[in-house]
């Protein structure tokens, strides 16, 4: 799925170019600037992500208020009732994510909840490492620390954890919320990854390439939050160049 993007993007474009061209030379004449032309920068991207994400509920859900915002301007109803609407589909939205992910949990999900539990049981008179950004940035780099577990919390502003030279000692647990914002996550590729997403209109991305199906220790990342996204990458740094 991460070469389709590119693809359909790239297409998308040479589209766009190919009208441009064809309106200049005359061949054809498509007026791309109609009314409302800006929710194509909402229904493309939606559409789009529907066939490349793993997340399609709020894929469709920005799709259904892009289409709504350009009926809304193309004068089929006022933006007052397009606005109720939408506020009617992320309703849906949200309980239909809540639904799913309650009644189609996994034998592997039951697992990582239950693991998830004991991990904060034990922790939960251990000093943790918190991490808190709000309406601003903030970062953690561990060198030859050890690390035990972290409270990561980002609200209009961006987090990082940077865990490629932490030691682990034993599994870890890292609670993560962000709402209107990100969390970046850099992890050693010898380290295996399991998580629980409790996300609305978000989710977390995993773009780790290393092979950690039979890593000695594991970190459990229970990600909520909304319209936000974590991501997690095991990318070996790059050397400075003097």
């Amino acid at each position: 799925m991460k070469k389709v993007t590119p693809v359909i993007w790239g297409l998308a474009i040479i589209a766009l170019g190919v009208i441009f061209g064809g309106n200049a030379l005359g061949i054809f004449n498509i007026d791309i600037f109609f009314k409302g032309w800006w929710t194509l920068f909402i229904i493309v991207p939606s559409f789009i992500s529907i066939f490349t994400e793993k997340e399609k509920i709020s894929s469709l859900a920005f799709l259904a208020a892009g289409v709504v915002f350009l009926l809304a301007a193309q004068d089929v109803f006022s933006y007052d009732v397009a606005w109720k609407v939408i506020l009617g589909i992320v309703l849906v939205a949200i309980g239909l994510s809540i639904i799913v992910k309650t009644v189609f949990h996994t034998k592997s999900d039951k697992e990582v909840e239950r693991k998830i539990a004991t991990l904060k049981g034990e922790s939960a008179n251990k000093e943790m490492e918190n991490l808190t950004a709000v309406f601003s940035g903030s970062d953690r780099v561990y060198n030859n620390e050890n690390f035990s577990g972290a409270n990561l919390v980002a609200v209009f502003g961006g987090a990082g954890l940077d865990l490629r030279n932490a030691i682990f000692t034993k599994d870890t647990v890292i609670n993560a919320f962000c709402l209107f914002g990100g969390i970046d996550i850099k992890v050693p590729e010898n380290v295996q990854i399991k998580t629980r997403s409790g996300f609305v209109f978000g989710g977390v991305s995993d773009d780790r390439k290393g092979n950690s199906d039979k890593a000695k220790y594991t970190i459990y990342i229970d990600a909520a939050g909304g319209f936000g996204g974590i991501s997690i990458d095991d990318k070996a740094k790059k050397a400075k160049k003097d």
